[in-house]
């Protein structure tokens, strides 16, 4: 349900609130937070209690007639009166979800048995304000792999284990999606039916049991070698791509670090840059991360920095990405065309997991760790892979090209 639905006129609602104040001061009040945030506090027989709406979506005019509802409410249930005047009753069964729930949660208001599979994917992603756009899509993505099984009027209590499982297999039986993929939107799914345990709309998650899969499909797992990356280097149109190839085969850095890398992160003296990753805002260690210059690293960006009109920018990157990377894929496509390479797949991730790999051989699990930006079990569980290199060592032979 929409906020223009919910912001009815309470016209005749506030009629009932000033009549309560009159027969019994029951008051609520209404504040906003710096951040933008509404809160409503009250006072009952436990102490003073506060309601928050979470979402900046609630506008002045929409939190005071929620207030308006909460002092007709408090009064009911002060009289322990059963019955809601019908009007409020109507405005609240029109308002969003989140409405309800916080109502329900103080006591106020006993939610409906019935709710629908889009209420709650909408509700739930409407809730994610605070997390970064890429986690958001990710759930999109989710959402509409859901509904091509699922009718979205469908009620979630009539949801099953079973149903569940059939629609994993339709995902995997499908020939759309491989079992990565799969695994990431069942674990999304988790996540929003989880949710729906907590604020009480389910007794149990129909997707308790169901196993997601595995997050790797080692058929797209390709070792870049170095002289594949020189190949590609010598393909890429300008400067700048030489350098967002070099950072990603090299540095080990995703494309969000490689757009997001300024000039001033660099520490020459140092020997060291700093990577940042917003999605991983919430943990200090990966979020800003000290990776080594290294040599190929350093080539690369002395080439970039002598260019005329360089020093002036901000960004590394400064007019390949615009901010923006969702055109990268294309450009690469036509440089590994170019260079004879187009057979390397997921190429950003599988240059990255290549650095992985080297860096973990040479420097060990805790470097690596700290360098590339993940813990040792996602590094052996979605990154590290064994290279022809490998096979030639335990051979006693020396492999045919050494890496860094």
């Amino acid at each position: 349900m929409t906020l223009t639905v919910f912001m009815l006129t309470l016209t005749q609602v506030i009629l009932v609130v000033d009549a309560v104040r009159k027969g019994e001061r029951i008051m609520a009040t209404l504040r906003q937070r710096k951040n933008g945030i509404w809160e409503i506090q009250y006072r009952n027989e436990e102490g003073r209690k506060t309601i928050t709406l979470s979402s900046r979506k609630f506008n002045e005019r929409t939190a005071r007639q929620f207030r308006d509802a909460v002092e007709v409410l408090l009064f009911h249930r002060s009289n322990n009166d059963p019955r809601i005047d019908p009007l409020v009753k109507l405005w609240v069964e029109r308002a969003v979800p989140e409405i309800r729930e916080k109502l329900a949660l103080h006591g106020l208001y006993d939610l409906p048995s019935k709710y629908t599979v889009q209420e709650l994917w909408d509700t739930f992603i409407d809730k994610k304000f605070d997390v970064a756009e890429s986690t958001i899509q990710s759930y999109i993505h989710a959402r509409d792999r859901f509904f091509l099984f699922f009718h979205q009027d469908e009620l979630i209590r009539d949801l099953t284990q079973d149903r569940m499982k059939e629609w994993k297999a339709f995902m995997l039986g499908c020939g759309r999606y491989g079992e990565p993929t799969v695994a990431g939107t069942i674990s999304k799914a988790k996540a929003v039916f989880n949710w729906a345990k907590s604020q009480k709309w389910l007794k149990e998650s129909p997707l308790d049991g169901v196993g997601r899969g595995s997050y790797r499909n080692e058929d797209n797992d390709y070792f870049v070698t170095r002289e594949e990356y020189h190949r590609l280097l010598g393909a890429c149109p300008c400067q700048e791509w030489r350098v967002i190839i070099t950072l990603a085969r090299y540095g080990g850095l995703h494309p969000c670090e490689i757009m997001t890398l300024r000039w001033s992160d660099i520490d020459e003296a140092g020997n060291r840059f700093s990577a940042f990753n917003a999605k991983l805002k919430r943990f200090k260690r990966l979020y800003e991360r000290k990776v080594p210059l290294f040599p190929e690293v350093v080539v690369e960006l002395d080439k970039l920095r002598s260019m005329r009109g360089v020093e002036d920018q901000e960004y590394v990157i400064g007019h390949v990405s615009n901010r923006d990377t969702s055109t990268w894929w294309q450009e690469y496509t036509r440089i590994a065309k170019r260079a004879g390479l187009e057979r390397i797949p997921r190429p950003f991730d599988n240059m990255r997991a290549s650095r992985a790999t080297e860096v973990h051989d040479r420097y060990g699990a805790k470097k690596e760790s700290l360098w590339i930006g993940h813990s040792e079990k996602i590094a052996e569980k979605f990154y590290l892979m064994v290279t022809d290199d490998d096979y030639a060592k335990a051979a006693g032979k020396y492999p045919a090209e050494q890496r860094n």
